[in-house]
């Protein structure tokens, strides 16, 4: 999946906020989605689709029902591809801090 699809679905903050209801309670249905706020069935399943292609949102059908849940993963292939890489330099010189601040204290 790509990554661009991914910043493309979360820059929009309805769809942070469809994801953080399903981050609350995972697996709600269309309806209880609408719920959430002051839109349309029609916008919530649009946003839905958007999320669906970015592989955030995962549906699944039970019965006549279609539930929907939150896929972290993507979320996490971004945290460790754009800030892992961008923090590990950052906590080494600071963990090299503190070891010299501990040694200067021990002498």
């Amino acid at each position: 999946m790509s990554m661009d699809a991914v910043f493309k679905a979360l820059a929009d903050p309805t769809r942070r906020r469809l994801l953080d209801s399903l981050r609350a309670r995972n697996g709600q249905t269309l309806s209880e989605l609408c719920a959430c706020g002051d839109m349309t069935r029609q916008a919530v399943a649009k946003h839905l689709a958007i999320l669906e292609a970015a592989n955030l949102v995962v549906a699944q059908k039970r019965g006549r029902e279609k539930l929907h849940y939150l896929n972290p993963v993507p979320i996490g292939d971004i945290a460790t591809r754009w800030i892992g890489k961008y923090e590990r330099s950052r906590l080494g010189a600071l963990a090299d801090l503190k070891s010299q601040l501990e040694r200067k204290t021990d002498d």
